[in-house]
């Protein structure tokens, strides 16, 4: 299965944006019944994206539903439950037990639906691997606002508040052999070079791909995790070395060490060149 490498957030309430996140640009959408949408207009964002779901013509850029937590998800799954529908988004999950739920559920009404569970509490980032290898779980995120909240931190420039939960959830997605998880929104859409910088600092720590809030960050994130030309040609170029050593072990041109854990970084930037 491809990895998307943008998510592009869309208001459950404002229809009139659905079919132009379609178109731009992103690789996948996800239409928001959870922060985006006040509390007094829930249902008319359930009802709204599960019309224009029914009626979705299967294309190329996944859609995704940010359902809600608590009493209202269940009606907001069953609801958006549809083939076209790549999955939901689980905010605020806390346990593994929350998405065996949703699992269940999920069996009766869209049965080839994936889930991502949202890490956004002190309980969730310790329980990280053991959501991860809940059923239908494609991938773990970090719903960084939320996690600040509870845990009482304040998120500074270089990210060491949250840190060690970043790495965790990294972590706990290789163990259970699910996809990586895209880094979290940021709230900066009008500095793309800021964007950029503070996007490849979360690739460093594992993360593929970002959630966005406006069409203004697809080309910046996407600019992360696309491999530049350069990069591809080192990445054959270790291949290819260590393809003609005579043992497990080659030296490159530089002089430095290849093995096959190196061997494994090129394959995975050419397998994102190839996407």
């Amino acid at each position: 299965m491809t990895v998307a490498l943008t998510y592009l957030y869309v208001p459950g309430d404002r229809p009139e944006r659905f079919d132009k996140a379609l178109t731009s640009g992103a690789d996948a959408i996800v239409l928001d019944l959870e922060d985006a949408v006040a509390a007094d207009r829930k249902v008319l964002a359930r009802e709204t994206v599960a019309r224009w779901i029914a009626a979705l013509a299967p294309g190329s850029v996944e859609v995704w539903v940010r359902v809600n937590p608590g009493a209202l998800q269940e009606a907001d799954i069953c609801a958006v439950a549809h083939p076209h529908l790549a999955g939901v988004w689980l905010p605020k999950v806390g346990s593994a037990s929350e998405v065996e739920q949703v699992d269940r559920l999920l069996a009766d009404v869209c049965p080839d639906a994936t889930v991502s569970a949202l890490i956004e509490t002190a309980a969730g980032v310790f329980d990280a691997l053991a959501i991860a290898r809940a059923p239908r779980l494609r991938f773990l995120q970090l719903g960084e606002v939320d996690l600040a909240a509870d845990l009482g931190v304040e998120v500074d420039d270089d990210g060491t508040a949250l840190l060690f939960a970043r790495s965790r959830v990294v972590a706990a997605s290789v163990a259970a052999g699910i996809d990586p998880p895209p880094a979290a929104v940021s709230r900066n859409f009008r500095d793309g070079d800021a964007l950029e910088v503070d996007t490849r600092a979360l690739a460093r720590l594992g993360f593929v791909g970002r959630a966005c809030i406006h069409p203004a960050q697809l080309e910046p994130v996407r600019r992360v995790f696309t491999p530049s030309q350069d990069e591809v040609r080192d990445a054959r170029a270790v291949l290819a070395c260590l393809d003609a050593a005579d043992s497990g072990v080659a030296v490159d041109a530089e002089g430095f060490l290849i093995d096959e854990a190196v061997a494994r970084q090129a394959r995975r930037v050419l397998a994102r060149a190839e996407q």
